[in-house]
């Protein structure tokens, strides 16, 4: 039987951790039940992971003592390990919590334990290899990123089919694998330069054109056909979740908010627009900002504000007429720009939320997020896989690549994957050579 040891940050990544390794022995050094303790008190989602973690090894414990290996229900057995070994070499620092959790993988490895040491931590993985130990990355909601849903894709059809759609405006699956709301760009496969964008409705159980693709909500009008579809998706009102995956200056959170702007200020479809963005910095941290909560998060909001500027200009060029249109709507109640750690413990009806860098957010996180929609809500969640900046995320394990693969076919979802840039030439190029 193998024996998995935990790092903190498998655990804080996932407070379910400890449960997914069915019919295997899963140890917690005393030191991460430590490091936990230094997080407990923390009103951020740490903190949350934290407190669940504790009660719920708490509630084990009326299993026996979790010390001498208490059962689990998928049939493994778990354990706290207060034992480390006799000693690590000299250049591994004693003052440091990870060589600790290290040392108690090696004490188990000696005790003749088959253990694989588990860590989202690159470095630590390196040191526990270092020291003969057989380690892995936490792979449980890690997704192949070559292979993700795009949400669209091309299929040649006779032309007389792409005739008899125009038509009838509708056509027959030609595809078994379709899923709901996934766009099809039909091709002629005589040749010929016919060809047309639809939608797979599953209700229907049939290809149909699209509807809104050729709006332009709040003067913003799509450049390409990703955006086409885009717009579909965020301008019906029965795909409730929406997710945009694409590389920098796509366009995917301009055509979001503009999106949410006419939804809610001109058609009155929402009760208003929450915008949300995790607090995580790009480089090194700039430390501690002064102000109210609404002045530390102007800083750390910028993205959002330079997009909602552009799109409140009045006359173009003048911004201090939008920056004062911002405040105002924020004054009103009809925007509001949060960071995603106050969303939590919240109920979200009637609301257009806005999820901007959703990369950044664990699994964990997104669910936390997506369980706050209320009755008659809609979240667009905007990202992009490869600019991830939360230390123990990747493009494939971060909480928004985790989404759409486990929401793909869900009648309530669609997604879209950007592949063009339109921000600038500039930016285009950057994003192909950087």
């Amino acid at each position: 039987m193998k024996t998995f040891v935990l790092d903190t940050n498998v655990i804080l990544h996932d407070p379910y951790a400890m449960f997914a390794f069915k019919g295997s022995r899963v140890v917690i050094p005393l030191t991460v039940i430590e490091e936990l303790d230094t997080f407990k008190r923390a009103n951020d989602e740490r903190g949350r992971s934290a407190r669940l973690i504790a009660r719920q090894l708490d509630g084990l414990r009326k299993g026996g003592k979790l010390s001498n290996w208490v059962a689990l229900e998928h049939g493994g057995k778990l354990k706290v390990e207060i034992m480390v070994s006799d000693g690590l070499p000299k250049a591994f620092s004693a003052q440091s919590k990870d060589n600790e959790i290290l040392s108690c993988a090696l004490y188990l490895k000696k005790q003749g334990e088959n253990v694989i040491f588990i860590s989202k931590d690159i470095n630590l993985r390196i040191k526990a290899e270092a020291l003969s130990l057989e380690t892995q990355d936490y792979e449980k909601e890690k997704v192949d990123v070559d292979e993700l849903y795009k949400g669209w894709r091309e299929i040649a059809v006779a032309g007389e089919a792409i005739d008899r759609f125009y038509k009838d405006k509708r056509l027959d699956p030609p595809a078994p694998d379709l899923v709901p709301n996934e766009f099809v760009i039909l091709k002629s496969s005589d040749g010929g330069s016919k060809s047309a964008l639809t939608r797979y409705d599953v209700k229907a159980r049939a290809l149909l054109p699209l509807a809104k693709a050729d709006s332009a909500p709040w003067g913003i009008k799509p450049l390409n056909t990703e955006q086409r579809f885009a717009l579909e998706l965020l301008l019906n009102q029965d795909v409730q979740l929406v997710s945009l995956v694409g590389l920098a200056g796509s366009g995917k959170t301009m055509i979001a908010l503009a999106c949410a702007l006419q939804q809610t200020l001109e058609q009155k479809i929402y009760r208003r627009i929450l915008v949300g963005r995790p607090v995580i910095a790009v480089g090194h941290d700039i430390g501690f900002l002064p102000g109210t909560k609404e002045e530390k998060l102007t800083n750390w909001m910028g993205a959002i504000y330079d997009n909602l500027s552009y799109l409140l200009e009045k006359p173009k060029g003048a911004l201090e007429t939008a920056d004062m249109d911002i405040q105002m709507l924020i004054e009103e109640g009809v925007l509001e720009i949060e960071a995603v750690t106050f969303l939590r413990g919240r109920t979200l009806p009637g609301l257009l939320i806005v999820i901007d860098d959703a990369q950044n957010l664990t699994p964990h996180e997104i669910k936390t997020i997506i369980s706050r929609a209320g009755q008659g809500a809609k979240i667009v969640l905007t990202g992009d896989p490869h600019q991830v900046d939360n230390y123990y995320l990747d493009a494939a394990s971060n909480g928004l690549t985790n989404l759409v693969e486990r929401f793909k076919g869900q009648h309530l979802f669609g997604h879209v994957t950007f592949t063009k840039s339109e921000r600038s030439e500039l930016a285009a190029l950057a994003s192909d050579l950087l």
